[in-house]
C-alpha cells in the first residue's frame, strides 16, 4: 500500500487523542475510528488491512503516550537515543492491536459471499473486534488498558452513561459502533431508507446514554466526611535523596496539622522511606493528629525490607485500628522485573528505587477508617476498573494515591483522572486522588471532577465527600456481560457463515 494512503488513519490516530483529557473533544474518536473504518472497507487485501490498522495505532499511542520517554530518559536514567528508541518500539507494539482489528476484518471480508455479509461486517463484527482488541490488550502482558476509547467519552458524553452497566470497554463498543454506523451512513450508493435507519440507531445509542445518565445506581450512606488530600509537589529527582527525607516528612506533617478533616490522605511513597525506618515519634504525631480530627491520616509509604520482601503501601494512622493496603497491580519494569533471567539487565540501566515490591494478596477489603469503608488502590490500579470492583460493594468510597512525577508535564496525570472517573461512575461510589505532583482531585460518583489542585504546585485540596452503598450492574458482573455479547456474536456469525457457505 502506497505511504501516502497510510497518512490519512496515521493522521486520523493522531487527532483521536484529543477527545481524552485534558481536551476533552470527546466526539472526535468516534469521528476517527470512523475515518479508519471507512478505509478497512475499502483494503484490497489483508495486507493493507494490517497496514492500515497499524498506521491508525502508531499515530495515536506515539502522541497518547509519549509521555513513555520522559519516564524513562528524564527520570529513569537511559540515554536519549535508547528511551526514544524504547518508546517508538512500545507504541509500535501497542499499535499492532488496531493493526489485528483491521487484518481480521480484512480476511473475513475476503470470506463473505452473501448479501448479509457487508452490512454484518461493517456494524457487527468490527466493533465487535475492535472492543475485544482493547480488552485483550487490557490483559495481556499483565495488561495495558491506557487510552482504551471508552475513557474518551468521560464525562461529558451521553455515552458514559453505559459505563456504570458495561464498564469501559462497553462503553469502547457502543463508540465503536456509532463509527462503524457513521461509515454506513456515509458510504457512497446507500438508499434513503438505510441512511435513515442509520441516523436512527446512532440518535437512540445517544438519547439512550443520555437518559442512563440520570439513573442513579447508588445510594447515599451514612454523613458526609470532610477530607484533605495532600499534594506535597516533592520533586522526582530529589524524592528519594538521603537528604530529602527529613523535609519530606516535615513537609507533609505540616500539611496533615494544617487541616482538621477527618480523613487526611497522603499520596503513594508519600514518605519515602520503609515503615521500619519511620521515627516512631512521627508515626505517633500523625496518629495523634488524626485523632484530634476524630478520624485517621491514610499514609503511602513501602512496607517490608530488602530481606523478606517489600510492599508498595498505604497504611492507616489513627483513631480506627491500624490498618493496610498493600499493592496487588505491579508495573512490569517500574515496580517489579518479570522474567528475571532475561529482564535483569534492565535494572542497570533504568535507575528505578525500589524496583522488586512483592504482590499484595488480592483477599483485602476495604479500611475501615475516616467514617468511611474505603477501597484504596494504588497508581496504575486505576486502571483495571474490573480489579477495582473487588473490594465492592462493601466499600463507600474509593481512594487512589498516585505519584505522577514520573511522567513531568505530559498528558499522563490527566488522562489518569479521567480513568479515575471512569471507575467511580462504573462503581457508583466518589473517588478521591492524592498525588504527589497532580492530578489531586475530588470526583463524585457521575464521574464528574468536583475540585482538584494546579499541577507541579504543593497544597491540600479539602472538601466533603459522601459515602455510597450498593451496586451498579458493573459492580455485579464485571465484564462479564460484555464478553457473554461478544461470545454471542461470534458463535452466531460462524454458524451463519458455515450455514451459508456453498
Amino acid at each position: 500500500m502506497p505511504f501516502a494512503q497510510l497518512l490519512i488513519p496515521l493522521i486520523a490516530g493522531v487527532a483521536a487523542v484529543a477527545g481524552f483529557a485534558p481536551f476533552g473533544l470527546w466526539p472526535l474518536p468516534i469521528l476517527s475510528l470512523a475515518v479508519l473504518f471507512v478505509m478497512l472497507e475499502r483494503a484490497p487485501s489483508l495486507r493493507a488491512g494490517l497496514a492500515l490498522g497499524f498506521a491508525w495505532g502508531l499515530g495515536f499511542f506515539l502522541t497518547g503516550v509519549s509521555w513513555v520517554y520522559v519516564s524513562l530518559s528524564v527520570y529513569g536514567g537511559m540515554p536519549a537515543w535508547l528511551a526514544g528508541l524504547a518508546t517508538f518500539l512500545f507504541c509500535g507494539f501497542l499499535a499492532l492491536f488496531p493493526a489485528a482489528v483491521g487484518g481480521l476484518h480484512a480476511r473475513l471480508r475476503g470470506h463473505q459471499r452473501t448479501p448479509l455479509a457487508p452490512v454484518v461486517r461493517l456494524l457487527v463484527l468490527l466493533p465487535m473486534l475492535w472492543g475485544a482488541s482493547e480488552w485483550v490488550r487490557g490483559w495481556i502482558f499483565t495488561g495495558f488498558p491506557w487510552l482504551v476509547v471508552g475513557y474518551s467519552q468521560v464525562p461529558a458524553s451521553p455515552l458514559a452513561g453505559y459505563a456504570p452497566l458495561t464498564g469501559v470497554y462497553g462503553v469502547s463498543f457502543v463508540l465503536a459502533s456509532l463509527a462503524a454506523l457513521l461509515t454506513w451512513l456515509l458510504t457512497p450508493g446507500r438508499r434513503l431508507a438505510a441512511r435513515a435507519w442509520a441516523l436512527g440507531a446512532i440518535a437512540v445509542a445517544l438519547f439512550g446514554g443520555q437518559l442512563l445518565r440520570g439513573v442513579a445506581w447508588t445510594t447515599p450512606d451514612g454523613g458526609p466526611t470532610s477530607v484533605a488530600l495532600l499534594q506535597g509537589n516533592v520533586p522526582q529527582a530529589m524524592k528519594w535523596q538521603p537528604e530529602r527525607t527529613l523535609p519530606t516528612l516535615e513537609t507533609y506533617l505540616r500539611m496533615a496539622a494544617a487541616s482538621p478533616a477527618r480523613l487526611i490522605v497522603l499520596p503513594e511513597t508519600a514518605l519515602p522511606l520503609f515503615e521500619s525506618d519511620l521515627p516512631e515519634r512521627y508515626r505517633e504525631r500523625l496518629a495523634e493528629l488524626g485523632r484530634a480530627n476524630g478520624g485517621d491520616v491514610l499514609a503511602g509509604l513501602p512496607t517490608g525490607s530488602y530481606e523478606h520482601g517489600y510492599y508498595n503501601s498505604v497504611i492507616s494512622l489513627g483513631s480506627a485500628p491500624g490498618q493496610r493496603y498493600h499493592k496487588i497491580h505491579l508495573v512490569p519494569f517500574g515496580e517489579y522485573i518479570p522474567l528475571r533471567a532475561l529482564w535483569g539487565w534492565v535494572v542497570e540501566v533504568l535507575h528505578i528505587p525500589l524496583s522488586d515490591f512483592s504482590r499484595g494478596g488480592v483477599e483485602q477489603r476495604p479500611l475501615a477508617i475516616g467514617g468511611q469503608r474505603v477501597a484504596a488502590d494504588i497508581c496504575y490500579e486505576d486502571a483495571f476498573g474490573e480489579e477495582i470492583i473487588r473490594q465492592l460493594p462493601e466499600a463507600s468510597v474509593l481512594v487512589n494515591v498516585s505519584n505522577l512525577a514520573w511522567f513531568g508535564d505530559s498528558f499522563a496525570p490527566w488522562q489518569h483522572v479521567q480513568m479515575s472517573q471512569m471507575r467511580a461512575l462504573e462503581s457508583g461510589r466518589m473517588m478521591l486522588r492524592a498525588t504527589n505532583t497532580g492530578v489531586t482531585a475530588i470526583i463524585d460518583a457521575r464521574g464528574n471532577l468536583l475540585a482538584s489542585l494546579p499541577l507541579f504546585t504543593a497544597g491540600s485540596l479539602t472538601g466533603e465527600i459522601q459515602g455510597y452503598a450498593g451496586s451498579t450492574p458493573y459492580v455485579r458482573w464485571g465484564n462479564a456481560p460484555v464478553l457473554a455479547l461478544w461470545g454471542v456474536i461470534g458463535v452466531g456469525l460462524l454458524a451463519l457463515r458455515f450455514r451459508r457457505s456453498p
